[in-house]
């Protein structure tokens, strides 16, 4: 071999060349004299590119009398030796420290950097641990217990398999943080007396069941509901770009049924949900969407589209609150009412009324039809919904109109002065210390503190709490403030990535009132998909079913207060806690916890089968060889009537968890079909079925079922 770089440690010398022999590497004619003391700038020069241009050096008459060859091959930068007796003014100007760094200190030498892929130490480092890996390798493979023959290799692997989905099956159920269904029926039975934030008073343990009173709270509804002024609430479905379906079925079920916005019965003409808005929301949409999503805009004017990319817990929900708080709006209030319409520190704002959308109110259809359309204002709540939710219009504004009349933290209708139990005494952090409270009220006087004198705007955050730390995202409202706020705050705009319901709780406790919030929470009514599985599921819940729990429940609680020593009617979540009782509480004739939803019975036709989803019914209790039949079943069903208690709303909230649009149509079928009489109830009044039974298509198209009730009244 011609030429031998030796590089060794630190140091990188050329070893000499024999004597006579030229040796040529890279076009460098190592015998020229005085090579070894020449200057490095001298023998090196560099080309446009920053690598050197390294050639023999030659004669004067050689460069005068020839032009300068071409070479065969680029020119590469080589290593030098670092002991070049040049001058340190001429290595200062050398264009190669930038490759390298000097030191002046010590012996006056180069010390390289990025010499190659990497320095001898490390690629030493790397051979080494290449060199363990197929030692170890070697050996594995080498043992008498390797599998070599094609049977055992598939038999390790199918043990490997079964071991690896063992291990991921483990790993789920431990870090899972729901193992066990949660006791509903108590929380159907004992519903929440105070609204004061868990941060503010002695947070429940698991399992979260209230407890129980000496003064139970009013049931809902109660019976002036109706002689309130509606809530204004605007509603925004959280969508995206390809989910085009599933907005299509929200706007022909949830967002416009009369069942939907009048309620049960012969409902309320919709004058309840007639300042109820649904929008979709979605993120920027993708290139290949963005023309279906305009022309879908240009169509049903209901979509809204953030400024920020489609996601769930990357700012979506404060970037739709702040879009919210400058371009939310909701009609005015289009009839008289018993009781005057609240006023607040938002209701002088004014808009005209926009273009509306297929499933907007009925009276603001009617008021736009008029020609000189009202101003639409600014609605009392903000709330967000998942589009995997089915909403009851009806039941989620009757329960916000109450907050807006609610007195302090309790429930609308409760007596103020009422004892409750001591585990909701407020615990007041030292660095707000308040005025002591009278002894039969545990709550904070400030908290508490009843809005008589001046009208302050209500601080209302509804929803389902979950574990005492936040509202569940698929639906959470906000009052108006909270909101004007949120848009607004500094510290909030730090708090947008993460999981965004818990986020939304964090919100809350920044705001400089957090004490005076109503964290109002509804674990009833709001509840998943019977075949989800999921410890929020069970089956569709009608009010004749939770009377009959409240009583079986109750019942319950009457017998342990007996038989325990205390004799006291209070119920504690250890007792509760216990592995019986938790099941009996949790109990579904639906579904079960961690499996998979089966139908009673084989063959089952739809109606039927719609049917078996509804808690307690005949239907969902059918087993194979029992001597009710389907049909006796069916005849023997609740009608709706039956079912609402005569009422127009008491029911069912929010069905979540609904991953598929046969679910959907399913809810749908349960809550907005069925007749408000079953045969055998018909029978029992002898009544003419077609004048109780109104049918779907009479409901739907007959626009006299949205007359107002009290024709004096409207408008």
């Amino acid at each position: 071999m011609a030429g031998i770089v030796d590089f060794s440690g630190s140091s990188h010398l050329f070893r000499a060349p024999n004597e006579g022999h030229r040796d040529n590497l890279l076009g460098i004619d190592y015998r020229e004299s005085g090579s070894s003391n020449t200057p490095l700038s001298e023998r090196c020069s560099f080309t446009d590119t920053g690598y050197p241009d390294v050639m023999p050096e030659r004669s004067s008459s050689d460069s005068s009398s020839s032009t300068t060859p071409t070479p065969s091959r680029a020119s590469s930068p080589l290593p030098f030796s670092l002991h070049s007796s040049s001058s340190s003014e001429n290595e200062s100007n050398s264009p190669l420290l930038g490759l390298g760094r000097y030191t002046s200190s010590g012996e006056n030498r180069w010390i390289w950097r990025n010499l190659g892929s990497s320095s001898p130490r490390r690629r030493k480092r790397d051979g080494r641990r290449w060199r363990t890996f197929r030692s170890i390798l070697r050996r594995i493979v080498r043992h008498p217990l390797f599998p070599r023959q094609p049977l055992t290799i598939i038999l390790a692997l199918l043990v490997f398999t079964v071991f690896a989905i063992s291990l991921t099956l483990i790993l789920l159920y431990v870090l899972n943080p729901d193992k066990e269904a949660l006791p509903w029926r108590a929380y159907c039975t004992i519903p929440p007396t105070t609204s004061v934030p868990p941060r503010y008073r002695n947070a429940l343990p698991y399992p979260y069941i209230n407890p129980l009173p000496k003064v139970m709270p009013p049931s809902f509804p109660p019976d002036d509901l109706d002689t309130l002024a509606p809530a204004g609430l605007f509603l925004a479905v959280f969508s995206m770009d390809s989910a085009l379906e599933r907005r299509m079925l929200i706007r022909t079920t949830w967002a416009a049924h009369p069942r939907s916005r009048n309620g049960a019965g012969e409902g309320d003409g919709g004058m309840g949900t007639s300042r109820t808005v649904v929008r979709f929301v979605l993120g920027q949409p993708r290139k290949g969407w963005e023309r279906r999503i305009q022309s879908e805009m240009e169509m049903y004017n209901d979509m809204i589209i953030l400024p920020c990319s489609e996601n769930m817990n990357s700012g979506k929900s404060h970037a739709y609150f702040t879009w919210a708080a400058s371009n939310a709006w909701v009609p005015p209030v289009y009839f008289n009412t018993t009781h005057p319409v609240p006023e607040f520190s938002y209701s002088n704002q004014y808009t005209p009324a926009p273009r509306l959308a297929p499933h907007d109110p009925y009276l603001a259809w009617k008021d736009s039809a008029s020609g000189h359309p009202r101003p639409w204002v600014r609605p009392d709540y903000v709330a967000k919904v998942d589009d995997d939710a089915f909403v009851m219009l009806a039941e989620l504004e009757a329960r916000m109109r109450l907050e807006l009349y609610a007195t302090g933290q309790r429930p609308y209708g409760m007596p103020y002065n009422s004892p409750v139990s001591e585990s909701f005494k407020v615990e007041v952090p030292k660095a707000e210390p308040q005025a002591s409270a009278p002894a039969d009220i545990p709550i904070s006087s400030t908290v508490e503190q009843a809005r008589d004198g001046t009208v302050n705007d209500p601080l209302v955050y509804w929803g389902y709490l979950v574990k005492e730390q936040f509202m569940a995202g698929e639906l959470y409202g906000l009052s108006w403030s909270l909101v004007d706020w949120v848009s607004k705050d500094p510290s909030v705009k730090g708090l947008t990535k993460g999981a965004e319901d818990k986020q939304t709780a964090k919100w809350m406790g920044l705001h400089p009132r957090a004490a005076e919030i109503r964290w109002s929470s509804d674990r009833c009514w709001i509840y998943d998909h019977p075949r989800s599985g999921t410890v929020y599921s069970h089956g569709f819940l009608f009010p004749s079913e939770v009377s009959r729990v409240k009583k079986s429940v109750l019942e319950f609680l009457d017998k342990v207060s007996r038989n325990s020593s205390t004799g006291t009617n209070f119920i504690s979540n250890a007792a509760v806690g216990t592995s019986s009782t938790l099941l009996s509480l949790s109990h579904s004739s639906v579904s079960a916890f961690g499996t998979r939803y089966q139908q009673p019975l084989q063959e089952m036709d739809l109606a039927h089968s719609v049917e078996a989803l509804v808690e307690g019914s005949y239907m969902s209790e059918l087993q194979e060889g029992k001597s009710m039949s389907t049909e006796k079943a069916w005849r023997t069903r609740e009608g709706r009537i039956k079912r609402y208690e005569n009422k127009r709303v008491g029911g069912t909230v929010v069905v979540h968890f609904i991953k598929k649009h046969m679910w959907f149509l399913e809810t749908a079928l349960a809550f907005l079909e069925g007749d408000n009489y079953s045969q055998a109830e018909l029978d029992s009044l002898h009544v003419d079925e077609g004048r109780l039974n109104v049918g779907l298509a009479s409901v739907w198209t007959d626009s006299s079922i949205f007359m107002p009730t009290n024709a004096s009244a409207a408008l």
